[in-house]
């Protein structure tokens, strides 16, 4: 290895947890050569907002001690000194790092430095813990932490515990120096080393910035190069020969991707999502009653006229499917939901799997108790309620809002930050649209118990 890696191992404490809304309060950096640590920053911060009383009970950081510190861009300059040529290190490095870069982008300056998770290292090479927050990793392996939540002695056990993780193997520096990974394409090799292995939405962009693709994973970095190492079609190695960067947004639950994919693909329409190109949801399944009482499923247009469809598709091939399912398992008619054309009864009933609806001898109450349960099962519950998931590192959680059956929006939080759902609905939220890859992917999220339910 030609050139020893230098560590810049960062600890923040903050306002709340989101980088866009809350602020820092206190800054430490101490810059590690593997062996000693040779430099270091420690500082409150101003963060020019109010902190709230649950983070100054968990911090012990109360806004009158912060009043007289420097705003952050008075250590700006410090911090982009001592964390130069070095390699950013924290323990749950992404929410860290996401702080110090909204920082600098509020002073319009670009913040970008390699990073190491010390978080996703014990998990890999210090397997078999129980829990991997800080507090409890450090417990198990013996690792003191003088002044536990705040910046300088959570940074200082965390260089403790990258200088355990370089002594258990070398792969850690080999990390850090980055040759792990070939050019692939004509993307960067560095920029595939910075991928995290975790679930989130990653991005093709050409060389003009423009996108390509958009796709999702429980594991970003292997699904970005499972591109690579299985190209089936001319389309994909048209498209990879075109490729070159790649971008990432970690969502740590595979629900949030799923919601954020299917967002980005019908917001930019990437020209290589096969359903990127086409306009969504120009079709609607619509329902309504005959002269005899029945209720009948059509697919129509979406027009200004006709705007509140039960579900939204791109493709008639796609609403005929949802009408044979309902078939299949609601015990529907054929004729009914307007896949058999006959002035007499459906082909269903000549072979005795349709009740009889189609000619009147189901009563309509009957038929139509079974035809309500296929239109609830593609809808929410009216209720409202927070859907909550698996976040971006141990200490965060994720959630997803539902208002009256429909999809708001999602947002992360601080597991410690939030004592109930009052607390909640404070947090803040990315709008999201109530798309039907969501609405699936949610129902089958609680369905399987992968999520927790929190009404309001």
């Amino acid at each position: 290895m030609d050139k020893k890696p230098i560590f810049a191992v960062v600890d923040i404490e903050t306002t709340g947890g989101s980088a866009q809304k809350h602020r820092i309060t206190e800054v430490a950096v101490f810059l590690f050569d593997g062996q000693k640590v040779v430099d270091q920053l420690v500082t409150l911060v101003n963060p020019e907002s109010f902190i709230p009383p649950n983070i100054v009970s968990i911090t012990g950081i109360t806004n009158q001690m912060v009043s007289g510190a420097p705003k952050f861009f008075e250590v700006a300059k410090r911090i982009v000194e001592i964390t130069q040529d070095a390699v950013f290190v924290a323990h749950n490095a992404s929410f860290d790092y996401r702080f110090i870069q909204a920082e600098f982008k509020r002073l319009g300056y670009d913040y970008s430095r390699k990073t190491l998770c010390t978080v996703k290292l014990s998990r890999k090479y210090l397997p078999g813990y129980q829990s991997y927050s800080l507090g409890n990793l450090c417990a198990n392996l013996g690792i003191p932490i003088e002044g536990r939540h705040r910046a300088g002695g959570d940074a200082m056990a965390t260089v403790s515990l990258l200088k355990l993780l370089l002594n258990t193997t070398s792969e850690v520096e080999q990390l850090a120096v980055g040759n792990s990974v070939a050019r692939v394409s004509n993307v960067n090799p560095k920029v595939i080393d910075d991928l995290p292995e975790m679930p989130g939405v990653y991005y093709f962009y050409d060389e003009q910035g423009e996108l390509l693709y958009i796709g999702k994973s429980i594991n970003i970095r292997r699904r970005v190069l499972d591109h690579f190492a299985s190209i089936k079609t001319k389309r994909a190695a048209e498209m990879l020969s075109q490729l070159s960067d790649v971008g990432f947004e970690e969502t740590g639950s595979e629900l949030i991707a799923l919601i954020l994919e299917a967002d980005a693909i019908k917001k930019h329409l990437p020209k290589y999502n096969k359903r990127g190109r086409r306009k969504a949801n120009t079709l609607g399944l619509f329902s309504d009653y005959d002269v005899n009482g029945y209720i009948n499923f059509s697919i129509e247009k979406i027009s200004a006229k006709n705007d509140a469809p039960i579900i939204g598709f791109d493709t008639a091939d796609e609403a005929k499917t949802l009408l044979y399912r309902f078939v299949e398992q609601f015990a529907l008619c054929q004729k009914l939901c307007g896949l058999y054309q006959s002035n007499s009864a459906c082909f269903h009933f000549q072979i005795g799997q349709c009740k009889g609806a189609c000619v009147g001898e189901e009563h309509p109450a009957h038929y139509n108790a079974r035809a309500q349960k296929a239109i609830n099962s593609l809808s929410l519950d009216t209720n409202s309620f927070f859907v909550v998931d698996r976040g971006r590192a141990d200490e965060e959680l994720s959630f997803v809002k539902v208002v009256r059956g429909k999809i708001e929006g999602y947002g992360y939080f601080l597991k410690e930050n939030v004592a109930n759902t009052t607390n909640l609905l404070d947090e803040p939220l990315t709008p999201c649209g109530n798309h039907r890859e969501a609405i699936q992917a949610l129902k089958a999220a609680v369905k399987e118990g992968k999520a927790k339910i929190i009404e309001f």
